[in-house]
């Protein structure tokens, strides 16, 4: 442990340094909505499979046309009709036509459709009144996607276009990139369950469930560990509990402060490999960082851990800068970090610290900028603070104070 506090950068490469993207798993291609492919998808057939018509019309023969005007309309002789689903093994001739609906094959003969608004149907026959070419209005087969082709790529995020063309191409489960499964531990004496009485002294579990809010937000699964007292037996079962369900990842809130309790940090560090940080960051300056080590069926195995802070912004802030990432990393993403707009900041911050701040605000789009609006007190105990926020106003290190008016960046987190 140093008594030099690591830049935000510093620490979320460290971090980052030690996650990878997990193995594949398959799921229905429902469930592969937002995740990642963790295969290539090959066309076996071609898209759409058979020429078929892309308007309510006439099938022809675009030489029985020739002529054609509403002066002087060609009569063709309407020989059937043919509904999308189905085939005809009638034959169009020139002076023949089928009544064809969109998405129908095209039967032998035609090589073009009339649109229904450019005809006249008169009994067993019909009035065309434009010439037509060639190929219009008719889909090729392949048009879309030819056999062979590669269709979705490995490390593409699943979107509802990229569900729709695993579904045309008959893939009712696909490869992605396994969720991660995320063990949260809430540590102390005063931390009660939730729906639990209030005791003098005590509080409400906030920090566990605003995690597992957060950890199913960016796709991974929360492990809800419940409250381990400030005891070493308690702490230390509670973790090895939590390692024993084949979590990926293990976050505790609370006891890696100066000045807390030393049973949580004795404990973490002789599970594993810890370091204790500070982060030149407000809130969320303390944090604990390694691997927890249990014995497996193949041996021992090493899970990181992430030990954040006690105070309910304070652990959802650090959350965001550090935990989000390396989830979004297991799953397989490139884009870790979330947008970011410039800001004019309508209400000014005296007398700031050397360590960058994270401001809780509303940022609104207004008269062709964007303006950020601080949530009230921004104390890392003040939760309120984040509910009224869609974003967190970034103060560089090297400003002693952020004036009204002045022009920052701001992280958007809805």
């Amino acid at each position: 442990m140093t008594d030099d506090m690591l830049s935000v950068e510093e620490a979320l490469e460290r971090i980052l340094g030690e996650f990878h993207p997990l193995g594949p798993e398959r799921v229905p291609i429902l469930e592969a909505l937002g995740r990642v492919l963790a295969e290539d998808v090959y066309a076996d057939v071609d898209v759409p499979p058979y020429a078929n018509s892309s308007m309510d019309g006439y099938a022809v023969q675009a030489a029985g046309t020739a002529g054609a005007s509403r002066q002087a309309p060609r009569r063709l002789h309407v020989i059937a009709d043919l509904a999308a689903g189905y085939v005809s093994e009638m034959e169009v001739t020139p002076g023949a036509a089928i009544r064809i609906m969109t998405g129908a094959p095209i039967p032998p003969g035609a090589d073009a459709i009339v649109r229904v608004e450019d005809t006249q149907a008169q009994g067993e026959w019909v009035d065309v009144f434009v010439k037509v070419p060639a190929g219009l209005y008719i889909r090729p087969a392949g048009e879309d996607v030819h056999q062979g082709e590669l269709v979705l790529q490995r490390g593409m995020i699943v979107r509802p276009p990229e569900i729709g063309m695993l579904a045309t191409l008959g893939h009712p489960a696909v490869q992605v990139v396994r969720r991660p499964r995320v063990a949260i531990l809430a540590t102390g004496d005063e931390v009660v369950e939730i729906d639990a009485p209030l005791a003098p002294g005590k509080i409400r579990n906030a920090n566990s469930y605003s995690n597992a809010a957060q950890v199913l937000q960016c796709g991974g699964i929360p492990i809800m560990l419940g409250i381990a007292r400030d005891r070493v037996q308690e702490l230390t079962e509670k973790i090895r509990a939590g390692l024993a369900q084949g979590v990926d990842l293990f976050l505790t809130s609370g006891g890696v402060s100066v000045g807390d309790f030393d049973v949580v940090k004795d404990v973490l560090a002789a599970q594993g490999e810890i370091n204790f940080w500070r982060v030149r960051m407000k809130p969320g300056k303390p944090m604990a960082f390694g691997r927890l080590s249990f014995r497996a069926k193949r041996g021992i195995s090493l899970v990181p851990v992430l030990g954040l802070p006690g105070n309910p912004v304070s652990v959802m802030v650090a959350f965001e800068m550090f935990v989000r990432p390396a989830i979004l990393k297991m799953l397989g993403m490139t884009a870790l970090a979330r947008p970011t707009v410039e800001a004019v900041l309508m209400d000014g911050v005296k007398d700031k610290d050397e360590r960058r701040h994270y401001l809780r605000a509303r940022v609104e789009q207004q008269e062709g900028e964007y303006r950020a609006y601080l949530t009230g007190e921004q104390g890392s105990g003040i939760l309120s603070s984040m509910v009224k926020a869609n974003a967190l106003v970034v103060i560089p290190e090297e400003w002693t104070c952020a004036p009204s008016g002045a022009r920052v960046q701001a992280m958007l987190l809805d």
